[in-house]
């Protein structure tokens, strides 16, 4: 697995109802899966970001970037710093 397709955001919910852990990439529609221990379903997650990013490319279809985290409260912090000492 490249590096690429581990740099997707993946979102794990318990099913109690089935008892699973699904997994959901909000950057890829449609990518889901699930696995029954949380160790599972990661696993699960990376193999179908790997075969959706694949799959995408294979019919030229575009393919999203990974989303970046951004702590925009700590960004502000430093905006508002830069100011008081530069401003």
């Amino acid at each position: 697995m490249s590096e690429e397709h581990t740099r997707y955001s993946m979102i794990l919910e318990w099913d109690p109802r089935d008892s699973i852990f699904v997994v959901t990439v909000p950057e890829l529609p449609g990518c889901r899966t699930h696995g029954k221990t949380y160790e599972e379903a990661v696993k699960q997650g990376q193999e179908a970001i790997e075969g959706w990013t694949d799959a995408a490319r294979a019919w030229g279809d575009p393919v999203p970037p990974p989303r970046i985290y951004t702590d925009r409260a700590h960004e502000q912090a430093k905006a508002s710093t830069a100011r008081v000492w530069h401003g």
